[in-house]
């Protein structure tokens, strides 16, 4: 007896009713301009879409399921998979989170350390995405030199943990490591060269016609369009609502500092284009006032909960109670009080948050990420309708999706 497709049933709500003049298209999973395991099927009458749907799952490897059997420490690694372009940030998304369910704070030191490795991982996101999204509408030397400036920051990040994607670079209650000798005066370099960098891609691309004629108009979003798939980060800024989790809901030190959110009406892909170049201006001026206020701070990294988090390696060396403190930490794992949290941030892409249900045992008894990239993905089979196949990679491209943290 044949064996039922097991595909069928992702289809029977499509109703790709076809006639002579449409044909159904796999777009994906291996097309480069997928930018990850995406599979699109296209209704195409010619070369305009009728019909689209995002077939997901090709790189799902469940990691909340993961999070549920290892301990809350054994799992913050696990993190770096998810938005791999800026590992960081959901790093850090994960520690806030479960430091929120322990009630406890990280030191003033840890958190001016984190907010940067935050603002420098937002600007290596922020050139791959302008680099790959150029690249896919066809401008070769913006990719080049956006990679080239993205690679000097990645310098910067393995100087700190001497990792380049995977970073691991925060840790429950605060950070592994100090600044090495002399990181802060590569960062001032490197800002200081950032914004002249940032001039010479929209020199390029700004005004150029090629560009303006494959963005404009394109992937247009609403306001309430975009409310209403849950959208975050730059596709809800790109259609006019100014909204940064940064700002509602400060966390770290961006209530000290001063910058704008910057947001645009155009509700298109050149408007959205537009504000990541805004966005990596901001995290500029957000790392150039984080540099004084780390020599202000006492070298403290973390927090001072001994039920939760190691004592520092001088006293696990010296104490014999911090050592045995140490061994259950270890080997046990922290056991956090009883209760639910949810913790949103803001990464690249949007609001990424974590929600974690604690029953006090050492494994999450739930966790679930909220992941941008996610709604992202959904909003595609209603924008890429009426739109032709060209402007698909396009719109792919100007929604900046990594499927890590959407298959999960």
């Amino acid at each position: 007896m044949q064996q039922p497709n097991k595909l069928t049933p992702f289809f029977e709500n499509l109703n790709f009713e076809r006639d002579d003049n449409t044909m159904v298209i796999n777009f994906g999973p291996q097309h480069p301009s997928a930018h990850g395991q995406l599979r699109l099927v296209l209704e195409l009458d010619g070369e305009l879409v009728t019909k689209a749907y995002p077939d997901i799952g090709y790189l799902h490897r469940g990691i909340e399921k993961m999070a549920e059997n290892m301990t809350y420490n054994e799992f913050l690694p696990t993190t770096d998979r998810l938005d791999y372009i800026a590992s960081t940030s959901n790093n850090y998304a994960y520690a806030h989170a479960v430091e929120k369910l322990l009630g406890i704070e990280a030191p003033r030191r840890a958190q001016v350390i984190r907010t940067m490795l935050l603002e420098i991982n937002r600007i290596i996101s922020h050139l791959f995405f302008l680099a790959t999204h150029a690249l896919d509408v066809g401008a070769m030397s913006v990719f080049l030199y956006a990679f080239r400036e993205r690679e000097f920051a990645m310098d910067l990040m393995e100087d700190y943990c001497g990792a380049r994607l995977t970073h691991s670079a925060v840790r429950i209650g605060g950070v592994p490591l100090d600044l090495p000798a002399g990181w802060t005066e590569k960062l001032a370099m490197y800002i200081e060269k950032m914004p002249e960098a940032i001039k010479m891609y929209e020199d390029l691309l700004t005004e150029n016609r090629i560009w303006k004629m494959r963005l404009e108009n394109v992937g247009v979003i609403s306001g309430e369009d975009a409310l209403n798939w849950g959208c975050t980060g730059v596709m809800l800024r790109g259609s006019g609502i100014k909204y940064d989790i940064r700002k509602e809901e400060p966390y770290e030190l961006y209530s000290e500092l001063d910058f704008d959110i910057p947001v645009s009406d155009r509700c298109d892909s050149y408007g959205r284009y537009r504000l990541y170049m805004e966005e990596m201006k901001e995290s500029v001026k957000i790392l150039k006032q984080l540099i004084p206020m780390y020599f202000e701070t006492e070298p403290q990294l973390m927090a001072h909960a001994p039920q939760y988090i190691s004592a520092p390696k001088e006293e696990i060396m010296t104490q014999n109670y911090a050592l045995m403190q140490h061994f259950v930490l270890v080997t046990q794992g922290m056991r956090p009080p009883k209760g639910e949290v949810y913790a949103p941030t803001e990464s690249p892409k949007g609001e990424l948050g974590f929600y974690i249900k604690s029953e006090g045992e050492p494994y999450a008894y739930r966790l679930k990420c909220r992941a941008p990239s996610f709604f992202h993905t959904g909003l595609l089979q209603e924008i890429l309708v009426g739109t032709y196949i060209a402007d698909v990679v396009t719109i792919i491209g100007t929604t900046n999706i990594v499927f890590g943290e959407v298959d999960r």
